[in-house]
């Protein structure tokens, strides 16, 4: 394969001429505007650079503000524990309260109900001793046994 040198000098001259008038016309409109395109894009990339710091920052004020809220629902629920435990105290101790008043009253009513019944037992012994008597004056027993009568009543009465 030859080389021909004319037609070689005419293709280098086509295409220096050939770059010139792109350089010209072209290169400058196709330089600005990948000079446009290249500006847009580092636009966007610190635009999603400005988001993405935003949004780092609004997840720590979220972080912070649930840490803050469940420290006061922690306080909250301390809160309502310690009423409760308050209220409970008071319930207990009204209720011990309520048992020892039941109780000062139940001795109370006991002991009314054994005056009651010591009272009834003299009433007993007082109409026993008087119906002894009369027996003992009915029948016209002798002393000594009207001593011994009286002696084993009282013995009687005395154990019941």
């Amino acid at each position: 394969m030859e080389i021909n040198p004319s037609t070689l000098i005419a293709t280098i001259i086509n295409f220096v001429i050939l770059f010139a008038v792109l350089k010209y016309f072209f290169f400058a409109k196709v330089e600005a505007i990948i000079n446009e395109r290249e500006n847009l894009i580092n636009e966007k990339l610190d635009f999603a650079d400005e988001e993405a710091e935003k949004a780092r920052m609004i997840a720590i004020e979220n972080e912070r503000m649930l840490k803050n809220a469940r420290e006061e629902g922690k306080l909250i629920t301390e809160r309502h524990k310690q009423k409760a435990e308050k209220v409970y105290e008071e319930i207990v101790n009204d209720a011990n309260q309520e048992a020892k008043t039941i109780i000062e009253r139940a001795k109370v009513e006991i002991n009314r109900e054994k005056e009651k019944v010591e009272d009834q037992l003299k009433r007993e012994a007082i109409d026993l001793a008087i119906e002894l008597s009369k027996k003992v004056i009915e029948k016209n027993i002798d002393e000594e046994k009207n001593r011994e009568i009286i002696g084993e009543f009282i013995t009687k009465v005395g154990n019941s």
